[in-house]
C-alpha cells in the first residue's frame, strides 16, 4: 500500500520538478522608465509622458527584454546629479533634471542592431516640463508607440516596440554582479524554497518504501 502511494506521489511530482528546471517564460524588448530614489533606483510609477520631475531630480532609461516591471534591468552607469548637471548652472524658472540613458547590451539588441554606449545628460526645462519632453531635449529623436509607449531614445532601436521575444536574453556576467550587490541575500539565485521541499519529500518516501519492502522480505 505504501509502495503504490509513492509511486502516485512521485507520479504528481516530477512533473513540477522538471518544471524548475525550464527556461524563463518569454519577456519584452523595450524602454523601462526608472527614478533615482536616495540611493537606488525604483520602477516608476508613471509614463514619462505624465511624470513632471523636480528640480535636481534623477531618471533613468534602460532599454532590455524582461517579463515585468519586477524583472526589468535597472540603469548602470553615474546616478548622481551633483556629478551630471555639474557644469549647468541654475537659472529662474527652469528646471535641472539628470538623466541616465542606458542602451542596454547586444544580447537584449534587436537582430541586426548594435546598443550605443549608455550616456547621461543634464536637461534644462521649464518648472512644468514632463520628463519625456525633459528626454526630448537632449536625447532626440524619440520615437512613440500606442498608448504613448516609449519605443526608440536617440532613435534607438531603429524599429520595434514592446515586441514579445521568446526567451530572456542571460545578462552579461558584470551586470549579475551589479545587480546581486543591490539585491537581498533573500533574492539570490539557487533552487526555490518549494524545489528543496519536493526533493525532501521524495528523498523521505523512497527511503520510507525501500523500509517498507525489507519489512516485508
Amino acid at each position: 500500500m505504501i509502495r503504490r502511494a509513492t509511486v502516485l506521489f512521485l507520479a504528481a511530482l516530477l512533473p513540477l520538478l522538471a518544471g524548475a528546471g525550464q527556461a524563463q517564460a518569454a519577456g519584452y524588448r523595450y524602454w523601462s522608465f526608472w527614478e533615482r530614489n536616495g540611493t537606488a533606483w525604483t520602477y516608476a510609477t508613471q509614463g514619462p509622458s505624465t511624470a513632471r520631475p523636480s528640480d535636481g531630480d534623477v531618471q533613468g532609461f534602460r532599454f532590455s527584454v524582461s517579463e515585468d516591471s519586477a524583472d526589468a534591468a535597472k540603469p548602470r552607469g553615474t546616478s548622481d546629479f551633483g556629478t551630471i548637471c555639474a557644469k549647468t548652472p541654475a537659472r529662474d524658472g527652469e528646471k535641472r533634471v539628470a538623466l541616465v540613458i542606458d542602451f542596454g547590451t547586444p544580447a537584449d539588441a534587436p537582430s541586426g542592431e548594435t546598443p550605443p554606449a549608455g550616456r547621461t545628460a543634464c536637461a534644462q526645462v521649464p518648472e512644468n516640463a514632463t520628463t519625456a519632453e525633459a528626454l526630448a531635449s537632449v536625447a532626440k529623436p524619440l520615437r512613440y508607440g500606442t498608448s504613448a509607449l516609449l519605443c526608440a531614445i536617440s532613435g534607438y532601436p531603429e524599429k520595434g516596440c514592446g515586441e514579445q521575444v521568446s526567451a530572456k536574453a542571460p545578462a552579461p556576467a558584470e551586470e549579475k554582479a551589479e545587480e546581486k550587490e543591490e539585491k537581498n541575500d533573500s533574492n539570490d539565485s539557487g533552487p526555490s524554497v518549494g524545489l528543496m521541499a519536493g526533493i525532501a519529500a521524495v528523498a523521505l518516501l523512497g527511503s520510507a518504501a525501500v523500509w517498507q519492502v525489507r519489512r516485508r522480505a
